[in-house]
């Protein structure tokens, strides 16, 4: 686990459960999809959202974001997808240097809202927007529309009016619009906002068996846990923590320095939840 607070040290966590096959990755070398360095950013009444951000993604990895509110956690995402431009730092998606207002299909970001992400008429209509707007031929688009509902287990949905769907359902088919696209990486902000347990479950299937490279920024921290195999912990606009999720999440004064609890999971069955 890498904890920066000013200078950068190196934790060991050898005695923590990862989940990481060492020899399989080090036999299997994955690419840098994402790679940010130094970036900064600031609104006109916020000046230091982000400052000096670097970090490095990897295809297949699954990292969660977290951090009090007003961290940068949103912001970052609008930098990484193109929305923003860095006041100062550069992003490299796959190698190439990403450019502010590019569209980049290769690259999905889900809303907090997913009534900010469904327009359509139909769910099977929204679902179709993406790939059509790609440029693919009806038949494809048909069978792009299909996959992604299928992924999304929301088949029996696609005839339905979205606006009549419930906040869980409504977050699945906004997933399915991203998954239409075949994203190679896909940002969740805030995913389990408007969920159910039921579908919030479902969610976190789904993401562990997904074979796209994946970022979630959110407060449900057990859900991050289960979800994610890398945790990125910011605050004041500055990587504080990257590494193992159970290392970071379980450090408690770690986590109340920067404005979050300890996952109740992580705390031993007897001890006191709060101090």
């Amino acid at each position: 686990m890498t904890m920066t607070n000013g200078p950068t040290m190196n934790v060991s966590i050898d005695s923590v459960s990862t989940g990481f096959d060492p020899l399989a990755m080090a036999a299997e070398p994955r690419p840098a999809v994402i790679a940010a360095q130094t970036l900064s950013f600031g609104y006109p009444d916020q000046p230091d959202v982000l400052c000096q951000i670097s970090l490095t993604v990897q295809a297949g990895d699954r990292v969660g974001i977290i951090g009090h509110n007003g961290c940068g956690k949103t912001t970052l995402f609008m930098l990484l997808c193109g929305v923003l431009s860095p006041a100062a730092g550069e992003i490299l998606l796959f190698g190439e240097p990403l450019k502010p207002g590019q569209f980049r299909p290769e690259v999905g970001l889900l809303f907090q809202d997913p009534d900010d992400q469904l327009f359509s008429a139909s769910v099977r209509d929204d679902i179709a927007f993406g790939p059509q707007n790609m440029g693919f031929d009806p038949a494809e688009v048909a069978a792009r529309v299909a996959q992604a509902a299928d992924m999304a287990g929301i088949t029996h949905l696609l005839d339905r009016l979205p606006h009549h769907l419930s906040g869980g359902e409504k977050q699945m088919v906004a997933i399915a619009g991203l998954l239409a696209m075949t994203p190679q990486i896909i940002l969740y902000d805030e995913p389990t906002a408007s969920l159910d347990l039921r579908t919030r479950r479902r969610l976190i299937r789904f993401l562990q068996n997904s074979t796209e490279t994946v970022l979630i920024s959110s407060h449900d921290l057990e859900f991050v846990l289960e979800a994610c195999d890398r945790v990125i912990l910011i605050d004041e606009g500055r990587i504080i923590a990257d590494g193992c999720p159970r290392a970071i999440m379980g450090d408690q004064s770690l986590m109340e320095k920067h404005g979050l609890e300890k996952p109740h999971s992580l705390i031993p069955h007897g001890e006191q939840h709060h101090r």
